[in-house]
């Protein structure tokens, strides 16, 4: 082993360490004790800890198993391992926390707080290459299936089931809605952590005055890439613009493609990840 892959190492223990701390800490000083049900196998803990005072750690790390096999033979044994390491640290840490006095007993506290922990402490795990079991494992899955899912989102498309549950079990529409609220920030912060705040545009701009909009473009210090096209139907050659910019920008661009060719036609999408000059750089991907 040299020396680079044993920095990876030691820097992947860290993440899922920190992660594992951060997480747990989320779940058992604000969420557990508070009864809030935020989704995930460990939501469905939470919901058995309320009913029949079962341990919320060790009961998640249960419901885990199945989904361990699942992970060995679609993900391999790397995953697995990191991931049974991340879970077990976190499962023992829950239950660690959770015999601690709750830090508060203010429901909407208690979702905000334990949701921005869950979702910093699921992302540093994430970042390490492994998951905290449950339905981390499940979205790693859709998201194998389909990449252009954002993480988060993919998390708000699982967890909504367990929050109806909670609120069927527990006979309580306040704690389901308290918890929808903590699943809101987890979710919306988790994208944050993994993919940053500043979400770009991408623009396609088909235009007949490309190169006046080229140059209007390039004074606003906007990168941009002419794309070699030709028409179906005319078979005429034209060149295409590509641009990405942060969302800041996006205004000013459109304002310009108005005023120079208002017949001019745009595609606009949003790039969640740039890598490269004025975004970010290659080794800060982990994901």
């Amino acid at each position: 082993m040299d020396k680079t892959e044993g920095k990876s190492i030691v820097k992947k223990c860290v993440l899922i360490a920190a992660g594992a701390v951060v997480y747990a800490a989320g779940m058992g000083l604000f969420l557990s004790p508070n009864h809030l049900a935020p989704g995930g196998v460990t939501g469905i803990a939470v919901i058995l800890n309320s009913v029949f005072e079962f341990p919320t750690g060790t009961t998640a790390f249960i419901l885990n198993i199945p989904l361990f096999l699942i992970a060995i033979k679609v993900f391999g044994f790397r995953f697995f391992s990191t991931t049974l390491a991340a879970t077990t640290l976190a499962s023992l840490l829950i239950d660690v926390f959770a015999a601690l006095p709750p830090l508060t007993d203010d429901l909407l506290l208690a979702a905000f707080a334990g949701g921005a922990m869950s979702a910093v402490g699921i992302s540093l795990i994430f970042k390490a290459g492994a998951t905290t079991g449950g339905t981390d494992i499940i979205v790693k899955l859709i998201r194998k299936r389909y990449p252009y899912i954002r993480t988060g989102r993919a998390y708000l498309y699982t967890d909504v089931i367990i929050l109806l549950a909670a609120g069927v079990v527990l006979s309580d529409i306040n704690l389901s809605l308290y918890a929808a609220i903590a699943m809101i920030v987890s979710t919306t912060l988790m994208d944050i952590v993994l993919y940053g705040p500043d979400e770009a545009k991408q623009v396609y701009i088909v235009s007949d005055r490309e190169g006046d909009i080229a140059e209007a473009l390039l004074g606003l210090e906007v990168g941009i890439t002419l794309l070699n096209g030709e028409g179906a139907f005319t078979g005429r050659s034209k060149k295409i613009i590509l641009c990405v910019m942060r969302k800041s920008l996006y205004p000013a661009v459109r304002d310009v493609v108005r005023r120079i060719d208002k017949q001019a036609f745009m595609i606009v999408s949003s790039a969640n990840e740039v890598f490269g000059e004025g975004f970010k750089r290659h080794d800060s991907a982990d994901l």
